[in-house]
């Protein structure tokens, strides 16, 4: 699966692929910026539905993209995340700067209602 991109109003979801590796950090990257620029988006979402891996290259597009996004007002969430991605968010420290909603139908506050 390759990447996929969905906007709404300010809103922009990246589906990422099983793999982000620096085979496709750069361009994700690239494409990303072209269209938060373009859509004047204030959350960007990160779904890891079917991501598997991730190295130090998709560590930096997520990174990249928190810093330019706090400095413009805006957020950058991370959803469905499976054990293996998670360990690499806390070991990484990414857990804190990027907001880490729990799977649907966990026990938890936050909910992905009203996200996307």
């Amino acid at each position: 699966m390759e990447y996929r991109f969905e906007t709404e109003e300010g809103k922009l979801k990246v589906s990422v692929p099983r793999e982000l590796d620096h085979h496709c950090a750069k361009q994700l990257k690239e494409e990303a910026d072209l269209l938060i620029d373009a859509y004047h988006v204030k959350s960007l979402i990160f779904d890891f539905s079917h991501t598997e891996f991730m190295d130090s290259s998709g560590i930096g597009v997520l990174i990249g993209r928190s810093r330019n996004l706090s400095f413009a007002g805006g957020r950058v969430l991370a959803v469905n995340l499976n054990p293996r991605v998670e360990r690499i968010f806390r070991l990484s420290g990414l857990n804190r700067i990027i907001t880490v909603l729990p799977k649907e139908g966990e026990d938890n506050e936050e909910s992905h209602d009203g996200i996307f």
